[in-house]
């Protein structure tokens, strides 16, 4: 029998619940439907058939717990803390009150909301949502942990929450698997108070060999199952990981501007993947945890890619002042703080 989610007292109140409603009820909150199922509220809307797949796509992918609970979350909790800043020596947190609202908007299985807010999660009511059933796992790892949240299941473009009721959002790579980046960006934003800060990341466009593959490859995997496309990625693992163990080195004489290729020394291995087709590699990751990693990018058919430019300019409409950009081959990382 499946365990009934507790939630927190302070959970209830923000969905606009005077006490926590009965197994199975069925109730409007802020203008959505939902229904409570093992203790969680899952809103009751319809979303679109790219949304439908993404959303099977990392229910399957984080349901996997042995593929991510070990070397990838020790590479995402130092690759946020590079992004973000350390979340314990963090001044402004203190802009927000003595218990902050935080709302992980896309939480998955919450791996990047542990290893980024840890230090902090004593300090601030940690809300998490996710449109699939990762909301689950994700409340599982954090009743394993101690630590107290709470958790809706939700589409971010409906969440059922009061406008301008959060106080920090934080949305880490998530925004881009939705139908589309912007208009996810300013429903979440809707959500925050004047003066509330967002944390995202969303993907960077890449050059055109990594791009036009990029889209090969995941229009290959929409026939297939998640458990199909699982397998389908094992052999592109595999090349990536023997790539890396090679160890050798190219020199890119001059930049080649018309495929976007910088100039300069650079690793087999990471020129392939930068350039030519995602095959990731780190040392010290088994086969399983690179295949989760290449499968939470190749998979979903959601999955948009924007550049630097676009995103200031969506911040700058919205209203948000950034704070920190960071900026990769990778993806885009802000902090903004929300206009008063």
């Amino acid at each position: 029998m499946t365990k009934i989610i507790s939630q927190p007292k302070w959970f209830w109140a923000t969905l606009g619940c005077e006490t926590a409603p009965a197994e199975g009820t069925k109730l409007t909150c802020n203008g959505k439907s939902i229904r409570i199922v093992n203790g969680i509220p899952r809103a009751q809307g319809l979303v679109s058939e790219s949304q439908a797949q993404t959303r099977e796509t990392f229910g399957f992918k984080w349901a996997k717990r042995d593929t991510f609970e070990g070397g990838v979350t020790r590479y995402m909790q130092q690759w946020l803390q590079e992004k973000y800043g350390d979340m314990a020596n963090a001044e402004w947190l203190a802009d927000h009150g003595p218990a902050p609202l935080v709302l992980d908007a896309g939480c998955g299985a919450a791996v990047s909301g542990l290893a980024l807010f840890k230090p902090v999660l004593s300090r601030i009511r940690y809300l998490g949502v996710d449109v699939s059933s990762a909301v689950d796992d994700a409340a599982r790892r954090f009743s394993e942990q101690g630590f107290e949240a709470g958790f809706v299941q939700a589409d971010l473009m409906q969440l059922p929450l009061p406008p301008e009721s959060v106080d920090i959002i934080f949305s880490e790579g998530v925004l881009h698997h939705t139908d589309n980046t912007r208009a996810a960006l300013l429903a979440v934003v809707n959500h925050l108070k004047p003066g509330g800060r967002i944390l995202f990341y969303v993907y960077r466009k890449k050059g055109p060999i990594r791009e036009f593959t990029d889209d090969y490859i995941r229009g290959k995997l929409q026939s297939l199952s998640p458990e199909e496309g699982w397998e389908a990625m094992q052999s592109l693992s595999r090349f990536g990981q023997s790539l890396g163990e090679l160890d050798i080195h190219i020199d890119i004489p001059e930049q080649i501007e018309l495929l976007e290729i910088p100039a300069g020394k650079i690793s087999l291995q990471r020129f392939f993947y930068w350039h030519v087709c995602k095959a990731f590699y780190r040392p010290g990751m088994s086969l399983d945890e690179m295949n989760h990693i290449n499968f939470d990018w190749f998979a979903p058919k959601n999955a948009h890619r924007q550049s630097a430019a676009e995103v200031r300019s969506w911040c700058s409409e919205l209203g948000l002042h950034l704070e920190r950009e960071n900026l990769e081959e990778a993806g885009i990382t802000i902090i903004a703080r929300k206009a008063f």
